[in-house]
């Protein structure tokens, strides 16, 4: 049966097929990087790099010239304007859905021609983009002529978690279209986990020349020195994990996440962009107190990609891009065959190796033997802004936050306030600023917190230089008699937890305006670092 690709990136989607069999007869995408690894790794396959959009509106005889009959048409436009992580599910959607209706009027014109062969299309995309396909297109919706209705949502649609078919990733996407169910064939119990990866693979540095079996392809084996884009280390400097670390492990009203990496686990989601100090960042451990990114394979093979693809960038950055962008080839394959399940077609029983071409040919760089220098951290901008609350005190979703937000940035005029925040989201978020006095405080507490203000008052400079040495890397700071926002944050953690027992911590104040009762550690929390700011404004 022959397939179809469109929006095909590196050729994750179309990898699954192939190993079941089918035959890729074309493809498109709109970037070079993933064209060129798609012949790469197709080499047989007409991919074209062009506008999906513009294919879709092509006269009817261009449109029949280009795009070939095939039985099956598989596509997932991209996904950055229906992804959480895009502006917390807030950006842009219009060009999101301009492409999966350019897809869907492809999809209509093969499958609505007279003499058609299409029998099954397939659309995939992140779950959130479900509300944005309609239940049905008429051809008028998709500006075409005839009385078709095409319903996207109908047969086996729905939520698939990779992890359950083969791939050792936590990635749950959308498919939808015409296409039997896939059958899964793992349970919570026996998912392949992060750390049969990595084992799998080895020390990225490793010298020896023994054979590699792939943990996703038994049947696949690779001299270890032949493996691509594995034989290096990108360590993160201090300040990147350890910003990560916060980002990942004090965000309780958030849901914390593991650091490093749950290796007994399948992976996370991984993303297109290969970050370093975000709460999205995959870190492994790299020795005592030392920590890396994974390696471009490493990432591959949490995608399930066969180690004998390859990634066609001219960068790290790149191939990170066509990976995580990609469909989980695993995920694909059960798609392919229940496809070929269903018209009785033979399905290879072991994996069928990639031959790529020469590097004449298509050149290839591989980033085995690179060296990537600890990064060094560098100043911020003058008017950078802060917003944080107290590390790690998260009390029944409340916490003292400081910020700068309300400063004239401007004329480089800072002012640095706290308030108490609540909850998050727009139905519960609450913010505070209470009137919160010594007196309020049990007396036996009184002098412990108020010798701790006068220490620490003397450690904080005025608002202007507070915003200056919270611009300064880590290094300089560390040479300030100053505190800085963070340092001041730490130093009022330290001083609750050295005083008051977690009991303590937790302990009920009530009030008589709002918020009406406050957990005691957040209540001093607040008292100390307004008391201080106030005193610095003079």
């Amino acid at each position: 049966m022959r397939v179809i690709d469109f929006f095909c990136g590196g050729g994750g989607f179309s990898e699954g097929f192939r190993q079941a069999g089918f035959e890729i007869v074309f493809a498109v995408d709109n970037w070079a990087p993933a064209v060129n690894t798609y012949k790469g790794n197709k080499p047989g396959v007409n991919v074209i790099q062009d506008d999906v959009i513009r294919i879709s509106n092509l006269p009817d005889n261009e449109f029949e010239e280009l795009v070939p009959d095939s039985e099956v048409i598989i596509g997932s436009p991209p996904c950055q304007s229906f992804s959480h992580s895009n502006k917390s599910g807030n950006g842009d959607k219009s060009l999101g859905i301009r492409l999966i209706e350019a897809y869907l009027k492809i999809v209509a014109r093969k499958k609505y021609k007279q003499g058609s062969i299409l029998r099954y299309w397939v659309l995939e995309n992140v779950p959130a983009v479900k509300q944005y396909i309609k239940e049905e297109y008429t051809a008028v919706d998709l500006g075409l002529d005839g009385d078709f209705v095409l319903r996207p949502h109908d047969g086996a649609s729905g939520k698939y978690n990779a992890k359950y078919f083969g791939a050792p990733t936590n990635r749950e996407r959308y498919l939808c279209g015409e296409f039997p169910e896939p059958t899964r064939i793992k349970n919570d119990n026996n998912v392949i986990t992060l750390r049969q990866i990595l084992n799998s693979l080895g020390d990225p540095l490793r010298l020896d020349n023994e054979l590699i079996t792939d943990i996703n392809y038994p049947t696949l084996q690779i001299n270890a020195q032949q493996i691509s884009d594995q034989r290096y280390i990108y360590e993160l400097a201090d300040f990147e994990w350890k910003t990560a670390k916060r980002l990942k492990q004090d965000k309780g009203y958030m849901g914390k996440m593991s650091f490093p990496e749950n290796l007994d686990k399948p992976s996370r989601t991984v993303m297109a962009t290969m970050t370093a100090s975000a709460r999205e960042a995959m870190i492994l451990s790299y020795g005592e107190g030392r920590y890396r990114l994974p390696t471009v394979r490493e990432s591959a093979c949490m995608m399930s990609f066969p180690m004998d693809y390859w990634f066609y960038g001219d960068s790290k950055g790149v191939k990170h891009t066509l990976v995580g962008n990609a469909v989980p080839p695993k995920l694909s394959y059960a798609v392919a065959i229940a496809i070929a399940s269903a018209e009785n077609e033979p399905i290879p029983e072991n994996y069928i190796p990639i031959h790529h071409p020469s590097n004449e040919e298509l050149p290839f760089l591989n980033l085995n033997g690179n060296t990537y220098e600890i990064k060094e951290e560098q100043p911020k901008r003058k008017t950078a802004k802060f917003k944080y609350h107290i590390p790690y005190l998260i009390i029944n979703a409340y916490r003292v936050e400081l910020t700068n937000y309300k400063s004239d940035f401007e004329n480089y005029n800072f002012l640095w306030e706290t308030e108490i925040h609540y909850s998050q989201g727009k139905d519960k978020a609450r913010v505070f600023t209470p009137d919160i006095t010594m007196q309020m405080i049990p007396s036996e507490y009184k002098e412990s917190i108020q010798n701790f203000i006068n220490q620490t008052i003397t450690k904080v400079p005025d608002m202007n230089t507070f915003q200056s040495v919270f611009c300064m890397t880590t290094k300089e700071r560390q040479k300030q008699r100053y505190y800085g926002p963070y340092e001041l944050l730490e130093s009022i953690k330290q001083f609750i937890d050295s005083t008051f027992s977690k009991e303590k911590q937790k302990e009920i104040i009530h009030f008589n305006k709002e918020p009406t009762e406050l957990p005691f550690a957040i209540t001093v929390g607040y008292l100390i670092l307004k008391r201080i700011l106030l005193e610095k404004r003079r």
